[in-house]
C-alpha cells in the first residue's frame, strides 16, 4: 500500500510541475524571475506553516537545519536557471531538456542511497538523452547556433535540479516531507526578497503582486503542491522509480505548449520529445 501511495504522490508532481511550469512561464514573463519566485515562496512558505508544526522539534539538530538552509540556498540557485530557461525558450522543449535530471537523480541515489540499475535501464537512459539532444536542436546545420532559445540554461538547470531532488528525497526521509518543502521555502523567500528590496524596491513588488495576483497566486499554489507530491512519494518510495515517473511531466507539458501557447517544432524534435518521455515511462516500469 506504501508503494501505490508513493505512485500516486509521485503522478500528483508529475500532472502538478506540467502545469505549474505553463503558469511559471507566464509569470515570469509578467514580474520577472526573483520576484516570481519570491512570491512562490512566500505561498509555500504560509501556507505549510500548520502542516509543519508537529516537526518543529526536528530543528533542534543543527546537522538538519544546516542541510536544509544548503537545500534552500541551492534551491534558489537552480530555480532562477528554471525559470530564465522557462522565460527564453519553448515550453514543449525546455521542459524535455530538463529531463536530465533524471540519470543526475538516479546517479545519486546509486551512489548515496546505494539503489541499482540493471544494463537495460543504463541504455533506456542513453536514449532518454539523444532524445532531449533532438528536442533541443533547431537545425543540424549550424548544431552550436541553432539550439532552442534557453537550452543551455535548461541544461544547467536540469542538472542542479537532479542535486535538488536527491536533497529533498534525502530530508523528507531523514526528517520530514513536510519540513523538506517549507525550510527551503523559507530559505530562498528571504534571499528573493533581499534581491528585490537591494534591486527594485518592496513597493514595485507588491504592485506587481496586486496587478498579477491571479497568475502568481496559481503559481504558488501548484508548484508548492509539486514538491509536497514528491518529497512524499520519495519518502516511501525509491527515488529512481519516483523520480522517473515525476519526470513524465513534458507529456502534458507539450500538449499545454502547443495547443495553449501555439507553440511550432520540427518532425525530429517531436521524435526527440517521444524517445525521450517513452524512456521515461519504460524506465519507470523496469525499475523495480
Amino acid at each position: 500500500m506504501i508503494f501505490e501511495l508513493a505512485v500516486l504522490f509521485a503522478f500528483g508532481a508529475m500532472l502538478s510541475w506540467a502545469f505549474g511550469d505553463l503558469l511559471i512561464q507566464h509569470a515570469t514573463r509578467k514580474v520577472g524571475n526573483v520576484q516570481t519566485l519570491a512570491v512562490i515562496g512566500i505561498v509555500g512558505s504560509i501556507g505549510l506553516v500548520p502542516f509543519i508544526l508537529r516537526d518543529w522539534w526536528r530543528l533542534a539538530s543543527l546537522e538538519n537545519i544546516v542541510f536544509l538552509v544548503a537545500l534552500g540556498i541551492i534551491t534558489f540557485i537552480t530555480a532562477i536557471l528554471d525559470f530564465e530557461a522557462l522565460k527564453e525558450g519553448k515550453l514543449s522543449v525546455i521542459d524535455v531538456i530538463f529531463e536530465i535530471e533524471l540519470p543526475v537523480t538516479i546517479a545519486l541515489s546509486m551512489i548515496f542511497f546505494k539503489e541499482s540499475l540493471s544494463v537495460i535501464q543504463y541504455v533506456i537512459i542513453a536514449l532518454m538523452l539523444c532524445g532531449m539532444v533532438l528536442v533541443a536542436t533547431k537545425s543540424f546545420s549550424h548544431w552550436k547556433n541553432r539550439l532552442e532559445r534557453g537550452a543551455w540554461l535548461a541544461l544547467a538547470a536540469a542538472i542542479m535540479m537532479g542535486v535538488v531532488n536527491f536533497m529533498t528525497a534525502s530530508s523528507s526521509r531523514n526528517i520530514s516531507p513536510m519540513m523538506a518543502v517549507w525550510f527551503p521555502w523559507v530559505v530562498y523567500t528571504i534571499i528573493c526578497l533581499a534581491v528585490i528590496w537591494q534591486r527594485e524596491g518592496i513597493k514595485d513588488f507588491g504592485k506587481n503582486i496586486v496587478k498579477f495576483r491571479w497568475i502568481l497566486l496559481a503559481s504558488g499554489i501548484v508548484d508548492t503542491l509539486a514538491w509536497i507530491f514528491y518529497a512524499f512519494a520519495t519518502r516511501d518510495g525509491e527515488i529512481a522509480i519516483m523520480t522517473a515517473i515525476t519526470e513524465c511531466f513534458p507529456a502534458v507539458a507539450i500538449f499545454l505548449g502547443i495547443w495553449i501557447n501555439r507553440e511550432k517544432s520540427n518532425w525530429h524534435q517531436y521524435v526527440g520529445a517521444i524517445l525521450a518521455l517513452g524512456g521515461a515511462i519504460t524506465l519507470a516500469l523496469t525499475v523495480k
